[in-house]
């Protein structure tokens, strides 16, 4: 692209954000109250212009002062904005979903590391009598798909049900993010072997027939919840990829870049993971049937889809506007969009 007409074009934002950056670092107080509103509009912009110029832009210098403009800027934002209402409707109406939509292909990658193998040992336990004796004796695959797998949803009052898949759950996706530094690798297996768990339930039932039900227990909530692992494995694998392949900068700066937009990622999984679990302990295991189950996980899948799309593809830096990238504050908040 053109630098020239790219920085053209946007210096003034910066030298504007820049001027009220120096002033607030001394002190907040200098600034007034259309000051400070102007400087968190200008942050979110030069926000924009750096997720853009990371993409787009073979230009470390440039890279570098744009990362520090919006490191500083978002100090003065996120150090000193309180954490008002506002200001989390704003995480959840642009931050969350900008960040998601950021590393959808990862998502799409993870997504084939989950169900691929879950897939393949299905069909292979569904189809192979072999296979199906290697799971266990016969006795215990009878037990587990006639009584144990459905009583599971059941086997606690639902609210402490849904507060323990919860707690799981998100511990699940924050492993699957957090080992991504590892090259990605570690995230791969971890979604791998989740997917394959599933391909062996999956299985046991097609054996004996009773696919419907198992799906009938899982769609309700592991049609959210998987997503959500998903994304977690997506934001783990683009932070492994930001080692593996750190384009124009160095490791470290990748990493770091990569790090702040998967940390917002993670950050929002934590209300769609409490979501599927209130799904799985309340209407997995509630006398619904089948198609009432089925119809609240994918009217509440769906929402979850169109809420990314709707609220996360305008962030597309193809449209002209980048996600808003969350920075470190000095006391160690994270912000952005």
């Amino acid at each position: 692209m053109d630098i020239d007409r790219f920085v053209g074009e946007r210096r003034e934002t910066w030298d504007r954000l820049q001027s009220l950056v120096k002033r607030a670092e001394r002190s907040v107080r200098r600034l007034d109250a259309a000051e400070l509103s102007e400087l968190v509009s200008l942050h979110q912009r030069v926000s924009a212009h750096l997720s853009y110029a990371q993409t787009y832009v073979a230009d470390p210098d440039l890279r570098e002062r744009l990362t520090d403009l919006v490191a500083r800027s978002g100090a003065v934002v996120y150090g000193t904005r309180p954490r008002t209402t506002r200001s989390v409707v704003g995480f959840f109406a642009a931050t969350f979903p900008g960040a998601l939509w950021g590393i959808r292909r990862f998502v799409a990658v993870a997504a084939m590391a989950f169900v691929i193998p879950g897939a393949a040992l299905a069909i292979w336990i569904a189809n192979s009598d072999a296979a199906l004796d290697a799971t266990g004796p016969a006795a215990v695959r009878s037990a587990y798909v006639e009584e144990d797998f459905e009583a599971y949803y059941s086997s606690e009052p639902a609210a402490q049900f849904a507060s323990e898949v919860f707690v799981n759950n998100a511990r699940v996706g924050a492993l699957a993010f957090a080992v991504g530094i590892g090259f990605a690798l570690p995230t791969a297996f971890i979604l791998a072997l989740n997917g394959a768990n599933l391909g062996v339930a999956a299985g046991l039932f097609a054996a004996v027939g009773e696919q419907g039900r198992f799906w009938g227990l899982i769609l309700p909530h592991g049609l959210l919840e998987i997503t959500a692992v998903c994304v977690a494995g997506g934001a783990g694998l683009a932070l492994g990829w930001s080692i593996i392949d750190p384009g124009d900068l160095t490791r470290g700066q990748s990493l770091r870049a990569e790090a702040r937009r998967s940390i917002v990622v993670v950050g929002g999984l934590v209300l769609v993971f409490l979501v599927a679990g209130l799904v799985e302990g309340f209407v997995t295991g509630s006398g619904l049937p089948t198609w009432g189950r089925v119809g609240v996980g994918v009217a509440v899948w769906t929402l979850f889809l169109t809420y990314v799309w709707t609220l996360g593809r305008p962030s597309n830096p193809r449209s002209g506007r980048g996600p808003v990238l969350p920075t470190t504050s000095a006391r160690g908040q994270n912000g952005g969009g």
